[in-house]
């Protein structure tokens, strides 16, 4: 089996698998009380679970792999989280077998502390979108693989979002085959359909994807640059890297994570997956500067402000648009 084969195996894996989990999370421990309580021990479970399943995976698979993830077991081995503790490893166990210890779940957790920025290395975000994921709206499972600074490989696993009529979709995205869409849950869909950007040659045409949180990106910058580019549609607001996959198979064509604060760095793990799927669909995702996403500097885009991915032909007209008002 060639490396590339390889990688497309465990990575899909480990992303059905940890989707598994956090939907059972979701449907356990989640209700109408834990938004009004401001309840986040749910999603904090689903969040420890996945990447644990995640990180067994690779382990598995790639056992010499560093991976940087968001996740570490310091918060869960401390006296006080016996009860949180005691969820995460019951959670892990329907997914990877009862014969699973509470120091194994914990290593693997641990597993994601790397700093890595050269080389070979896996990053991961276990869930992507907290509040989405409470809401029982859109979070995904994010994975990409980075060789050298480059994300060459990249799956997201979108529990809630739609696909032909049904809750579950599965991107994974190459350089070599492309931007793909799969069933989530199906493990017998290895192939999925090809997805593509919107085919449209002006940004008036477009219309816009963003965050449902106003904290994760300006929204006012995004109207004003909106109304310049003559856009008219609404936005299409979603949480999560759900946002790429919408870019990527047309459901919008810009994606603007505009800088709330000049010292924010974005994280890698918060844009890997979702810019590679986004590319291998043929669209365009730099900085709102123009700049490439630099991945060489461990856990942070330090060169780098604010991501804008767009379907590619409107790129530079975005880039325009968001540099005069963000200069105004």
């Amino acid at each position: 089996m060639k490396d590339e084969d390889r990688v497309r195996e465990a990575a899909v894996e480990a992303v059905r698998r940890a989707s598994v989990v956090c939907r059972a999370v979701q449907a356990k421990l989640v209700d109408a009380s834990t938004l009004k309580k401001k309840d986040k021990s749910p999603v904090t479970v689903a969040d420890f679970a996945s990447q644990a399943v995640v990180c067994s995976v690779l382990e598995r698979h790639f056992g010499d792999d560093a991976v940087v993830g968001e996740e570490d077991s310091a918060e869960l081995r401390e006296d006080g989280n016996r009860s949180l503790r005691a969820e995460v490893v019951a959670q892990t166990r329907t997914i990877l077998g009862d014969g699973v210890g509470e120091n194994d779940v914990l290593g693997w957790i641990d597993r994601g502390g790397s700093d890595a920025r050269s080389g070979r290395y896996w990053t991961l975000d276990p869930i992507d979108g907290t509040k989405g994921f409470l809401r029982g709206e859109q979070y995904a499972v994010a994975l990409a693989l980075i060789e050298d600074g480059e994300v060459v490989f990249g799956v997201l696993g979108c529990p809630n979002l739609d696909r032909d009529g049904k809750a579950g979709a599965l991107f994974v995205a190459s350089r070599s085959t492309g931007a793909h869409m799969l069933d989530l849950w199906d493990d017998s869909d290895s192939s999925g359909t090809a997805i593509s950007v919107a085919q449209i040659s002006t940004a008036s045409e477009g219309r816009f994807c963003e965050s449902v949180e106003s904290g994760h990106s300006d929204q006012s910058e995004s109207a004003r640059i909106a109304e310049r580019l003559g856009i008219t549609r609404e936005p299409f607001r979603i949480d999560s890297q759900c946002k790429y996959a919408c870019v990527a198979r047309d459901d919008a064509s810009i994606y603007l994570r505009l800088p709330t604060r000049a010292d924010y760095r974005e994280k890698i793990w918060d844009h890997a997956a979702g810019k590679l799927v986004v590319e291998c669909a043929g669209g365009r995702v730099t900085d709102v500067d123009g700049r490439e996403l630099d991945f060489t500097h461990g856990r942070t885009l330090d060169e780098n402000r604010g991501v804008i991915a767009t379907c590619g032909p409107i790129h530079d007209e975005v880039l325009k648009a968001v540099a005069e008002v963000r200069g105004s």
